[in-house]
This record gives C-alpha cells, sequence and structure tokens, in this order.
C-alpha cells in the first residue's frame, strides 16, 4: 500500500471506524457525503475502493473503477453503510464489482454510483437518493445544486492542472 493510501486510510479511521490494522470487510458499501448527494462504493481491500466514477471528476461521466480510498474520498469523510440483508458477501461482492470495470454507461437517474452498489450486493440496481428527488423536490434542488458545484470544482482542479502542465 502506497504512503498516499495509508495516509487516505488514516485520515479517514475516526469517520470509517478502521485503520490499517482493522479496516473493512471485502464488500463492504462505503459512502461519501458530498454537496447535496452521497457517493457509494464498495470496498475490495489493501486500500481500494469500486466505484462509479460518475461526474465525480468533471462535466464528462466516468467509468466504473478500482481507486484508493483517498481518492474515493476527494476529501470528504468516508463511512461505512451496514448491509445486514445483502445477498452477495465479501469476495462475491467484490467479483461482481470487478466484472464491471471500465463500463461507460453512467446515467444520474438509472445507472449512478449507488445503483451500481446495490446491484453489487443485493442484485438489484436501485438508488434511495433518486427516489427520494421524486418524492420530495426539494432533494432534488439539493442534489443539482450540489452537482453543479461539484462540476465547478472539478473544472477548476482541471484548468490548474493544464496550466502547471504548460
Amino acid at each position: 500500500m502506497s504512503t498516499n493510501q495509508q495516509s487516505g486510510l488514516i485520515d479517514q479511521q475516526a469517520a470509517c471506524g478502521f485503520s490499517l490494522d482493522d479496516e473493512p470487510a471485502l464488500g463492504t458499501e462505503l459512502v461519501t457525503r458530498r454537496s447535496g448527494y452521497e457517493h457509494h462504493g464498495i470496498y475490495a481491500g489493501n486500500g481500494m475502493v469500486i466505484h462509479y466514477a460518475g461526474f465525480a471528476k468533471s462535466l464528462h461521466r466516468g467509468p466504473v473503477e478500482e481507486v484508493s480510498v483517498e481518492q474515493f474520498a476527494a476529501g470528504h469523510e468516508v463511512t461505512i453503510r451496514q448491509n445486514p440483508a445483502a445477498k452477495f458477501v465479501g469476495m462475491e461482492a467484490v467479483g461482481r464489482a470487478r466484472s464491471r470495470i471500465g463500463e461507460d454507461q453512467y446515467h444520474l437517474l438509472t445507472n449512478n454510483c449507488e445503483h451500481f452498489v446495490t446491484w453489487c450486493l443485493d442484485g438489484r440496481a436501485r438508488s434511495r437518493q433518486v427516489q427520494a428527488c421524486f418524492v420530495h423536490p426539494r432533494a432534488a434542488l439539493r442534489a443539482v445544486s450540489g452537482l453543479f458545484r461539484a462540476y465547478v470544482a472539478a473544472e477548476r482542479r482541471r484548468r490548474m492542472n493544464a496550466a502547471l502542465a504548460a
């Protein structure tokens, strides 16, 4: 595990309830609360998370990918979501997640990071956040506002990186 991966785990230890000695079980759902929404992933072991990148990095959708906990968290607190009724656990859930690495069919309403995680754990793609947006219009406004702020931040980072590379 790289120093950056260790640092990310240590930084998130209190929020996650895990440390380098006591990390989450394989296949555990990890969640980061972003501005207006939650981002979901599957813990794959060794400080790595499989998630649907979606619009987390820019306006262009991203594929299912395996990244460090630090990259997944992107500076946000990471929590563990317990799924006691999951049909697929441990390596089986991780295997399901890995089977979709590279998939680039992200859709905010029908195939987002939460749909991906529930499919990995339950076999059914669902998103409580999307359902809440239809029931509570304010939740939809908060989510759209949060996604817009995330987009602006990602574009700033992209432009800064491009300027540094030039």
